[in-house]
C-alpha cells in the first residue's frame, strides 16, 4: 500500500491568527466546527460558506469535528427522530460542501473528561491528566445502561450510514475519553478493541469507521501500532497524542514524551495506506500562555506539526 497521514490543523470555523500560523507551517488541510451564529448552522449554504472561507485562504476543510445535539439520539430519548434527521441533515450539507470526513463520538451526558488541568510537565509546561478516584464521590449524570447504548447505536448506523454514502461523507466515531466502562452512572461502549469491532460489524460499508485517536487506544491497554494495522482501511482521521498510565489514572504527554512509539505509529499509517487527515491532540501549554484552553493552547500544537512532519520524513526515508 502507498500514501502517508497528511499533518493538519483544528482550525475555528473563521479566520484568526491560526490559520495564518498553519499556512506557514505548510499545512493545507483544516479539521474544524460549524459556525453556530446563523439561523441554521446544519445548513448546505453554512458549510459552504465555510469551505469557501478557508478555500480563499489556500486551505482545505477534510474534517468536521463537531456535532448537532444527539444524546437523545444516544440514550432513546423523546427528540432521538428529530436529532437523527438533523444528523442525515448535516451529513448531506457537508456532501454538497465536499466536505469528506465527519468526526462523532458516542459519549452521552457528557463529553471527555479531565480531573486535572495543569500538571507540571516537561520544562514547566502544563499538562491536563484524569484519575477515576476524584470522581468517585461525584454526583450521578444519569443511569444510562450499556445495553441501552448498544442498542441505539445499531439504529444510529442502520439510519445512518446509507446517507453518509448517498453524500460521500465517511463516519470517523471517536473513542469513548477516558475508555471506561462507565462513568458517573453513564455507560461507555467504545472504550476497548471489542467495543470497535463491534461497531465495525454493524455495517461493513467503509463510510462505518474510526478515528483513531491514539492516547484513548494506548489508554485501552493496547499496542497503538497494532491496533492502527489491525484497523487498517476503516481509519478516516486520526488523533496524534500520547498518555502515561490506563484508562482509570493517566496524565497526557508531551507528543515525543510518551511511552508509544510515535515512528512506529507512522510506518503503520504508511503500512495500512491511510492518506487521510491526522491532527494534534491535547497539547501542553507552553511559557507565556494562561492555560485558559488547556491541552488546547497554540504552541504545543505547533511543535507537535513539526515533530509530526519530521516523523512522516524519517518513516519515508526508512523505507
Amino acid at each position: 500500500m502507498v500514501g502517508a497521514p497528511t499533518p493538519a490543523l483544528f482550525l475555528p470555523p473563521t479566520r484568526t491568527e491560526r490559520w495564518d500560523l498553519a499556512r506557514q507551517l505548510g499545512v493545507t488541510t483544516a479539521v474544524t466546527g460549524i459556525p453556530r451564529d446563523v439561523d441554521d448552522p446544519w445548513s448546505p449554504a453554512n458549510l459552504r460558506r465555510v469551505a469557501d472561507r478557508f478555500a480563499r485562504a489556500g486551505i482545505d476543510v477534510a474534517v468536521i469535528e463537531d456535532r448537532p445535539p444527539m444524546d437523545d439520539v444516544m440514550t432513546g430519548g423523546p427528540a432521538q427522530e428529530e436529532q437523527l434527521e438533523t444528523v442525515q441533515r448535516l451529513l448531506r450539507s457537508m456532501g454538497e460542501a465536499d466536505i469528506p470526513v465527519w468526526c462523532p463520538c458516542w459519549m452521552a451526558r457528557h463529553d471527555w473528561a479531565r480531573t486535572a488541568t495543569s500538571v507540571p510537565a516537561r520544562g514547566g509546561s502544563l499538562v491536563t491528566a484524569f484519575d477515576r478516584t476524584d470522581v468517585e464521590d461525584a454526583p450521578p449524570l444519569g443511569d444510562v445502561s450499556r445495553d441501552t447504548l448498544w442498542e441505539n447505536l445499531e439504529y444510529f448506523v442502520e439510519r445512518v450510514i446509507p446517507v453518509a454514502e448517498e453524500a460521500d461523507v465517511k463516519l470517523a466515531m471517536h473513542p469513548d475519553d477516558p475508555p471506561l466502562s462507565s462513568l458517573r452512572g453513564v455507560g461507555r461502549i467504545l472504550s476497548s478493541r471489542e467495543g470497535f469491532d463491534r461497531l465495525l460489524s454493524l455495517s461493513d460499508s467503509e463510510y462505518n469507521g474510526i478515528t483513531f485517536c491514539q492516547g484513548n487506544f494506548a489508554a485501552m491497554g493496547l499496542d497503538v501500532p497494532e491496533t492502527i494495522r489491525r484497523f487498517g482501511d476503516r481509519i478516516h482521521f486520526a488523533h496524534f497524542r500520547d498518555v502515561d498510565g490506563d484508562a482509570e489514572r493517566f496524565t497526557e504527554t508531551w507528543h515525543d514524551d510518551g511511552p508509544t512509539d510515535m515512528l512506529a505509529a507512522m510506518d503503520a499509517y504508511r503500512d495500512v495506506g491511510f492518506d487521510g487527515p491526522i491532527r494534534p491532540d491535547h497539547v501542553p501549554t507552553m511559557a507565556g500562555e494562561d492555560n485558559a484552553n488547556p491541552g488546547y493552547e497554540t504552541n504545543g500544537r505547533l511543535f507537535a506539526i513539526g515533530y509530526m512532519k519530521g516523523l512522516l520524513e524519517r518513516s519515508e526515508s526508512g523505507r
